[in-house]
């Protein structure tokens, strides 16, 4: 049976088959608890970090591929004084517990066709529905919290960070240093992603695939992938998709 990525899983090059289905299968329960403070946070301590907690004074959160590495890396660099942020885990339990102790958080979004591609060509054992359900299951939960959070567009991120952390201290009454959002930073910025990302990826060609900054390569992989993106058989979950997306973003359901 082929999924709708349009090749065989068992015919795929990489993982076995039985390999590919434990992914998936991981993955899946990941999104699933993902909502939940009481189940995402300790697995968080303990694969990643420090979750929000008593200490955090930001929490920085999104569906992979939506900048939330570039905005991370902006706003250390702007600060003046170590500010305690909470690592980031691309899971809502984060923005919910900020929410329950009124912590000031950050929730990025970015159109879901270039981040669902995005996020495939990073995680390729993942289908494009199993992304599709993810990203609805990631924003989903936050929409009763949405008055709790300061939402972002991946281009306001992108473009202009020191306007998001603006609208941040204006939100919260923080006072945050704000990033100056010039070429020289932003290359500052990409220069320690790049840095961050080598030593993850054992070739050039994988380096280029899973870097959290502008990639040609990437970019060329997505017009291969979009068609498959497009299949009539996604329609649903491009809608739910797309619905979580504007009513996060502020532009309508």
């Amino acid at each position: 049976m082929k999924d709708v990525q349009g090749a065989s899983p068992a015919k795929r090059e990489g993982p076995s088959l039985p390999v590919l289905v434990a992914r998936r299968a991981l993955f899946e329960a990941k999104t699933a608890v993902a909502k939940y403070p009481g189940v995402a946070l300790p697995i968080a301590r303990r694969r990643h970090g420090i979750p929000v907690g008593d200490e955090t004074e930001l929490v920085i959160e999104a569906f992979p591929r939506s900048g939330m590495t570039f905005a991370v890396v902006a706003f250390e660099m702007a600060q003046t004084r170590q500010v305690q942020v909470a690592c980031h885990v691309h899971a809502p339990a984060q923005v919910i517990e900020a929410a329950r102790r009124r912590i000031p958080a950050l929730v990025l979004v970015r159109e879901p066709e270039p981040t669902i591609l995005s996020f495939v060509i990073r995680h390729p054992y993942v289908s494009m529905r199993q992304a599709l359900r993810g990203y609805v299951r990631f924003y989903a939960p936050l929409l009763r919290y949405r008055r709790d959070f300061v939402a972002s567009s991946f281009e306001d991120v992108t473009t202009d960070f020191g306007l998001v952390i603006q609208q941040v201290n204006e939100r919260f009454g923080s006072s945050f240093d704000e990033f100056r959002h010039t070429p020289e930073n932003v290359e500052r910025c990409f220069v320690r992603i790049s840095g961050d990302y080598r030593e993850r990826a054992g070739t050039s060609a994988e380096f280029e695939r899973i870097v959290a900054r502008p990639s040609d390569e990437r970019e060329r992989i997505k017009e291969a992938l979009r068609e498959r993106f497009r299949d009539p058989r996604l329609t649903r979950g491009r809608r739910r998709a797309q619905s979580v997306y504007a009513a996060i973003a502020g532009r309508g359901a």
